[in-house]
């Protein structure tokens, strides 16, 4: 199964239970970093499914990777990225927010948004080499959440 490409396609109904699979399996190590759950472990897929616009990598039935994004004003808001852990490593995550920053294109939108915690150090590594800034930080439950933009050219694509 791991051999396998991964389809990326819009999640639907069936997809909730997979999704809420991924989504634990990837944050669950950072309870332990941050002294809580993490936000997007108490998400309501369900209701996601059918509010924002999710997507799902799909590897013969089985989600492997979650993406989940919220039109904003004036912006594109990127609410969640998840692989699969036995799936991390191999450009799944660059391949969603490569996704992300393209569904921003061609709705027009000149920038892109997320937020992760200030705990969460290769992940802003991450972020931050893929040309995202810091915008400012906002203080939660004992940590803060890092904001990021990140601008996008409508007029390309890639």
């Amino acid at each position: 199964m791991l051999e396998t490409t991964p389809e990326l396609r819009r999640a639907d109904d069936r997809d909730v239970e997979g999704i809420h699979a991924v989504v634990a399996a990837a944050y669950v190590g950072y309870t332990s970093l941050i002294g809580r759950t993490p936000i997007p472990m108490l998400t309501d897929y369900a209701t996601a499914v059918r509010a924002h616009e999710v997507w799902v990598l799909d590897a013969d039935g089985v989600i492997v990777g979650v993406l989940e994004l919220e039109p904003r004003p004036d912006h594109l808001w990127l609410e969640n990225v998840a692989v699969e852990p036995a799936w991390q490593g191999r450009g799944l995550g660059r391949r969603l927010l490569d996704h992300a920053e393209d569904v921003a294109r061609q709705r027009g939108f000149a920038e892109i948004g997320l937020l992760t915690n200030e705990r969460y150090a290769d992940d802003i590594a991450l972020y931050l080499r893929r040309g995202y800034r810091e915008t400012h930080r906002e203080p939660h439950l004992g940590t803060d959440l890092v904001y990021f933009r990140k601008t996008v050219d409508p007029a390309s694509s890639g």
